[in-house]
């Protein structure tokens, strides 16, 4: 985990507590944070006024909750610190409104017209999806999902539940995808972690129930041989 992802998720448990203390609460759209890179430098922009408490950031909708001291500090005080950043101006925050979001996925078991249909049906009738396409040549779904009635994580779990395995997909040619056969055992939290940290990987999933381990990975960086090897330095128990 990022230093600067770990000083995030630090002040989305902070804000929590400052709620809890009796602060009040600002909450605003940025359309321009698009990335923890640019959290972060919201959060340096905020955490030097005085009287802020805590701060919780929802990329997907592209919102912060602002926590905060109403004696030391106050709503239009806190706005004009975002707008002075340039690129982060804040914006109201409508919980009822659509938020549009897309996001590619690689599903390596996805073979048939069938399994696309069953992945179609399915997605659809989750709460806030959009759009739902798919690609049997190359083995990808997109969606489009409303941020403010869903999440991306959501989605890909119900994916898991249907008996798939998908990864981020990105339509770059130094992107590549490799999928492994794994113990039904060591499909979890720690295999991902384990497999997160190689060098050249940007994203892994395992399914228990196939026992499965997909990755999104760069091949300028790393290869599936070398992945199989480095994996099976882990003491993970790997199959091709």
């Amino acid at each position: 985990m990022s230093k600067k992802l770990f000083t995030l998720l630090f002040l989305f448990v902070t804000v929590h507590a400052a709620m809890a203390a009796g602060t009040d609460t600002l909450v605003v759209r940025i359309k321009a944070m698009r990335c923890e890179d640019c959290a972060h430098k919201v959060m340096v922009a905020l955490k030097k006024k005085p009287g802020i408490e805590g701060l919780q950031f929802d990329l997907e909708k592209r919102t912060v909750a602002v926590a905060y001291d109403p004696t030391k500090t106050n709503t239009d005080s806190i706005c004009a610190t975002l707008e002075a950043t340039k690129r982060y101006k804040p914006s109201p925050y409508d919980p009822h409104e659509f938020i549009r979001r897309g996001m590619g996925l690689k599903v390596d078991e996805m073979k048939t017209e069938a399994d696309a249909a069953f992945i179609k049906k399915s997605l659809y009738a989750m709460v806030g999806m959009d759009s739902v396409g798919t690609n049997l040549d190359k083995g990808y779904i997109f969606v489009r999902y409303d941020a403010n009635k869903t999440k991306k994580a959501v989605i890909r779990q119900q994916l898991l539940k249907m008996g798939f395995t998908p990864v981020n997909y990105y339509t770059s040619k130094i992107i590549s995808f490799a999928y492994f056969h794994i113990p039904a055992q060591a499909a979890n939290d720690e295999t991902i972690e384990k497999v997160l940290a190689l060098d050249g990987v940007d994203d892994v999933n395992v399914n228990a129930a196939k026992g499965s381990l997909a990755i999104t990975y760069v091949n300028t960086e790393t290869n599936p041989e070398k992945l199989f090897e480095e994996i099976r330095a882990e003491g993970i128990e790997v199959k091709k």
